[in-house]
C-alpha cells in the first residue's frame, strides 16, 4: 500500500482542523447555512433525505486493517441518529409501503458503513455536530472526505485487483497516486461545469468500468514496448448514458497530467454552466466531436510548448511511488504443489460450499502462491455494500490474518483480500463463513450492485433496497444460483443511477408517478468486463412496473433465459444471441392485472 508522506499527513491534519473552525463558525452563527454549505460539501458532509451523509474517499480502493478498524468505529460509536429521528424516517417509510402496495422493508438501522461502486464509503446517521471529531479520527489513519463531493475531480478508482492481476500489463496504482495527488485541490479544477470521474486499469479484462467514466485509462504498450495510455473521454450514465469516445490509442505514461490538464482546460472553457442535466463532459464530446478532440490536442500542445511541459512524469517521481506499492512480505505457500493441490481438491469435493467458493470467490494471483478473495456482503437481511462496525472490525482481523493488514474495496461493493497464501484458504473460508462473509454469490445474481435509494438519499425517487431484499430473497437456492450462472443486476433509485443500472445485465432505475414508486426494466447492459462484452447501456422492456411486480419480471426474464439458453451459455449471451423481443414478451407478462391502468411511461 501507499505509504503516505510526512506532507501528506500534515496535509490530512491541517484540513480537519480548518473544518473543525468551519463547523463551529456555523454553529456560532458567524457563517449562515448557504455559506457553510459548499465548505462542508468539500470535504464530503453531505444532508439527505433524514440526516446528514459522509461519503470517505479511499484512493483506488485500498483499505489498510487500521482504516477498517476507525470505519468500524464510525459505525459503531458515531452513526447513530437520536431514536426519535429514527422513528420518524421509519413512520415516513411505512407510509410509503402503504401507498406502493408493497411489503413493508425491513427497519431501518443506523451503525453501518455502506461501500460504494466508486470504491468510496458512505455513512448515513452522523450529526453534524459531530463531525469535525470524525474528520479528526479519519486523519489519525490518513483518511477524509475531500473531493468526495463538489463539481472537483473525484477520488480516482481503479481495478481491485490492480498489482496482482494476472492479465495486467502494468500496476495502475502509481499512476493512481500520482494523479490523486495533481487532482486534490488543484486550483484551476476546483469548480468545473459538474464532477469530474477517472477510472484506471492496467488489465487486459476492465474491472474498473473505465468506459463509463468522464475519463477512462487503460494502460498499453505499442509495437516498440512502450508503456502509455489509452485515453478515453466523455463516458457516464445518467439521464444520458454513453461510453467514453477513444481520443488518443496511445499516450506515453509520462505525459499523462499534461494531456489530462488539456482535457479538463477545454471542458471547464466550454462545459455548459446554464443546465445542470447537460453539464457533464459527456454532452460536450458527444455535441462537438472532433472539434471538442481537435480543441484538446491544441491545448495539449500548447502545454507542452508554453508551460515546458512542466507536469510530464519525471522516471525519478514514478520510481518514488512505485517503491510503495512493493507486494508485502509473504512467506512462500507453494500453491503449485502437488501436495496443497490435493488438498484443497479433496476439501472442494468433499464440501460442495468450499468447491463453489474457491470457484466464484477466489481469483488468479500475479504471484502463483497466492490468491484474491473476495469477501461477499450480499446475503439476506442486509443491504447490499453494507457493512456493520463489527463485520469491519472482522475484516480487521482477516486481512491481518491472512493478507498483509490490506483489503480492497470492489467495483461491485464488496471487498477483497489481496495477499492470501493457497495453503490458508481453507482457514480462511472457515473463518469467513462464521463471520456470514463467504458466500459463494460472486458475479451471481445475489451479487447485486444497489444504490441506498430512497430509504436515505433526498434525490431518488424509489426505494432500491427493498427490491435487492426481495431478488435477494427469492434467489437463495445456491443450486438455482449457480446453474443461472453469471449474471450482473444493477438497481438505481433515480437517474442519476448511482447503481449503475445502465450497465446491468438487467436493470432496474426507479421512477415516480403521482407519488407512487414504479421501475423500469433494462436488459443488455455491459460494463465493459470480460463477460459482458464491450460497455454499452441496456434497453427497456416496456413501460415501468410496480414494485410488487419486479420479482415477479426477473423471474420472468430469468425463466425465459432457461428456455432459450443452449448449453452453459451465459445470460448476456443467450439475451445478444435471441435477442430482446422474447425477454420482454415474458417481462410484460408478468405484469399484475390489478397495475395494468396505471402503468408508468418511460422515461
Amino acid at each position: 500500500m501507499y505509504s503516505y508522506t510526512d506532507f501528506d499527513r500534515q496535509f490530512v491534519r491541517l484540513r480537519a482542523a480548518q473544518y473543525r473552525d468551519q463547523l463551529e463558525r456555523w454553529q456560532s452563527g458567524q457563517l449562515s447555512t448557504d455559506e457553510f454549505r459548499p465548505l462542508r460539501l468539500q470535504n464530503g458532509w453531505y444532508v439527505q433525505r433524514y440526516a446528514p451523509m459522509l461519503r470517505v474517499a479511499v484512493p483506488y480502493g485500498e483499505l489498510s486493517s487500521a482504516q477498517l478498524r476507525v470505519l468500524a468505529t464510525l459505525a459503531r460509536d458515531y452513526d447513530r441518529p437520536s431514536p426519535e429521528l429514527l422513528a420518524e424516517a421509519q413512520t415516513t417509510q411505512d407510509r410509503i409501503d402503504t401507498r406502493a402496495g408493497s411489503a413493508p422493508a425491513a427497519r431501518l438501522k443506523s451503525g453501518y458503513a455502506h461501500f460504494t461502486t466508486r470504491q468510496n464509503v458512505q455513512f448515513n446517521w452522523i450529526p453534524l455536530e459531530r463531525s469535525a471529531d470524525v474528520m479528526d479520527l479519519l486523519a489519525s489513519v490518513h483518511l477524509h472526505g475531500i473531493q468526495t463531493s463538489g463539481n472537483c475531480i473525484r477520488n480516482i478508482t481503479s481495478d481491485e485487483r490492480a498489482g496482482i492481476a494476472v492479465d495486467e500489463v502494468a500496476d495502475p496504482r502509481p499512476f493512481a497516486e500520482i494523479l490523486r495527488q495533481w487532482s486534490t485541490l488543484h486550483p484551476e479544477f476546483a469548480f468545473l461545469p459538474r464532477k469530474f470521474k477517472i477510472a484506471i486499469t492496467g488489465a487486459a479484462e476492465d474491472r474498473a468500468a473505465t468506459a463509463w467514466h468522464d475519463v477512462g485509462l487503460n494502460l498499453v504498450r505499442n509495437d516498440a514496448g512502450e508503456l502509455g495510455f489509452r485515453v478515453l473521454v466523455g463516458g457516464g450514465m445518467g439521464r444520458t448514458p454513453i461510453t467514453g469516445t477513444v481520443v488518443r490509442e496511445f499516450l506515453p505514461w509520462n505525459q499523462i497530467i499534461n494531456y489530462l490538464e488539456a482535457v479538463v482546460r477545454v471542458y471547464n472553457r466550454w462545459g455548459r454552466r446554464d443546465n445542470l442535466y447537460k453539464a457533464r463532459i459527456k454532452i460536450l464530446v458527444k455535441a462537438e466531436g472532433p472539434r471538442y478532440i481537435d480543441e484538446v490536442e491544441a491545448e495539449y500542445q500548447d502545454i507542452l510548448l508554453r508551460d515546458g511541459g512542466q507536469h510530464t512524469i519525471p522516471d525519478r517521481e514514478l520510481a518514488r511511488v512505485q517503491a510503495s506499492f512493493v507486494p508485502p512480505a509473504v512467506a512462500s505457500a507453494a500453491c503449485a504443489d502437488d501436495k496443497v493441490a490435493r488438498i484443497l481438491r479433496a476439501a472442494a469435493e468433499d464440501d460442495v460450499e468450499f468447491g463453489r467458493w474457491l470457484q466464484q470467490n477466489v481469483a488468479p494471483h500475479r504471484n502463483p502462491d497466492l490468491r484474491a478473495v473476495t469477501l461477499s456482503f450480499k446475503r439476506l437481511g442486509q443491504a447490499p455494500g453494507d457493512a456493520t462496525a463489527d463485520q469491519l472490525d472482522a475484516v480487521a482481523e482477516l486481512a491481518d490474518r491472512y493478507s498483509a493488514g490490506e483489503a480492497r474495496v470492489t467495483h461491485d461493493q464488496n471487498l477483497l483480500l489481496p495477499w492470501v497464501r493457497c495453503d490458508a484458504l481453507s482457514d480462511l473460508w472457515r473463518d469467513a463463513r462464521r463471520l456470514g462473509l463467504a458466500r459463494p454469490n460472486i458475479r451471481l445474481l445475489t451479487d447485486m450492485i444497489a444504490c441506498p435509494g430512497g430509504d436515505f438519499c433526498a434525490l431518488a425517487n424509489a426505494r432500491s433496497l427493498p427490491l435487492a431484499a426481495a431478488i435477494t430473497e427469492r434467489y437463495q437456492d445456491l443450486d438455482e444460483l449457480h446453474d443461472l450462472g453469471e449474471i450482473d443486476l444493477h438497481i438505481s433509485g433515480c437517474i442519476n443511477s448511482c447503481g449503475h443500472h445502465h450497465s446491468g445485465h438487467i436493470g432496474i432505475l426507479g421512477v415516480d408517478k403521482d407519488g407512487r414508486e414504479w421501475y423500469q426494466v433494462t436488459l443488455g447492459g455491459s460494463d465493459g468486463s470480460a463477460l459482458s462484452g464491450p460497455a454499452g447501456a441496456g434497453k427497456v422492456v416496456g413501460p415501468s412496473f410496480s414494485a410488487a411486480e419486479v420479482p415477479d419480471v426477473i423471474e420472468a426474464v430469468l425463466d425465459t433465459y432457461r428456455a432459450e439458453r443452449r448449453g452453459r451459455e451465459t445470460f448476456i449471451d443467450t439475451l445478444r444471441r435471441v435477442g430482446l423481443d422474447p425477454f420482454k414478451a415474458a417481462a410484460n407478462a408478468a405484469r399484475h392485472p390489478a397495475d395494468e391502468a396505471e402503468v408508468a411511461e418511460p422515461v
